[in-house]
């Protein structure tokens, strides 16, 4: 028996038997490719189960992803994610080599904003301290004071010690953050491209087709949209609820594949599945992560400037 077969007893529940040798070259191809040039993968929840249970060593939100970059000991870290997650893997590792697959999984939230304004933010709102969500490129990072995530936002914001923070980008990460702490939040109109299209409507008719459903929504989602939910959370958040509730039936109102992926390990939940699929993430696939491993490709590079600014906002963030 192969090890690409005996890593399918993992995935069965979630991948047809029929599409499996569609996979088993390549992962058998990764595996060895990890090994012969000391390199390790780290995939976000949003990847495919075939990335994130058959090739991948380190899972998680990013936040997990931020603090589990700071302990690889390989050479090569490969980012099974999007851009924003490889460069803040760079600037935790300036001396390794971090890879992309595709140049072009980007974010509709790192596109939102710029570093010109923040800088115009800053002459606006003078003195007030800028938060900013990983969901950023290096050069957004630089201009900020400390970086969050939606799994970190509030504890980062109250961590500051003042009475009014700029949290950029994501407007409803923003609001849903600002319900839940006394300091006076001024948000951006950044949206996920993802979450933002989830409406109490769609929570409404759900639960009226799926009685008894327990519905988790990523603090990304419209206020309203996590008014409607029964909990709230980051992606590693919703999935410790699942393990810890056990809910019989449950809904996440967030990207597709993240269902998939803790439904491997819960397979005693019906996961009822309403989900919005991110375009960028889905462009990392098993052929380009093999690529990258083949041909050291795409190579992240920031530049040494804006690298020391922004490592220094994601070490704060780190530290709270």
């Amino acid at each position: 028996m192969t090890l690409s077969s005996t890593l399918y007893d993992r995935v069965r529940t979630v991948i047809p038997a029929i599409e499996w040798p569609v996979f088993a070259d390549d992962i058998e191809a990764i595996l060895d490719l990890k090994r012969q040039r000391n390199a390790v993968i780290l995939a976000h929840n949003y990847q495919t189960p075939e990335i994130f249970h058959c090739v991948a060593d380190i899972v998680g939100d990013s936040l997990a992803l931020a603090h589990k970059a700071m302990t690889v000991e390989a050479d090569i870290i490969v980012l099974a994610g999007v851009h924003f997650m490889a460069e803040t893997a760079k600037l935790l590792n300036p001396q390794k080599t971090v890879l992309i697959p595709d140049l072009r999984a980007g974010c509709s939230l790192a596109d939102s904003i710029t570093a010109e304004d923040i800088r115009l933010l800053r002459q606006r709102y003078p003195g007030v301290p800028v938060v900013t969500y990983v969901n950023t490129s290096a050069e957004v990072k630089a201009e900020s004071d400390i970086c969050c995530t939606s799994g970190n936002a509030k504890a980062v914001v109250e961590s500051l010690g003042v009475p009014q923070v700029i949290m950029l980008p994501d407007e409803y990460l923003a609001q849903n953050i600002a319900a839940q702490t006394e300091v006076q939040i001024i948000s951006w109109k950044g949206h996920c491209e993802v979450h933002e299209r989830f409406t109490p409507a769609d929570i409404r008719q759900l639960r009226e087709d799926h009685p008894g459903v327990t519905v988790l929504a990523h603090p990304e989602c419209p206020p309203e949209v996590v008014a409607e939910a029964d909990f709230s959370g980051s992606t590693a958040a919703m999935s410790d609820y699942v393990g810890r509730q056990k809910p019989p039936r449950v809904m996440l109102m967030t990207e597709c594949s993240m269902s998939d992926n803790i439904a491997v390990e819960h397979p005693e939940v019906e996961f009822i599945r309403p989900c919005n699929l991110c375009p960028h993430m889905k462009r990392i696939t098993l052929a380009n992560i093999r690529t990258a491993l083949e041909q050291n490709r795409h190579v992240v590079t920031i530049e040494p400037e804006i690298a020391g600014r922004a490592r220094l906002a994601v070490e704060r963030m780190l530290a709270v």
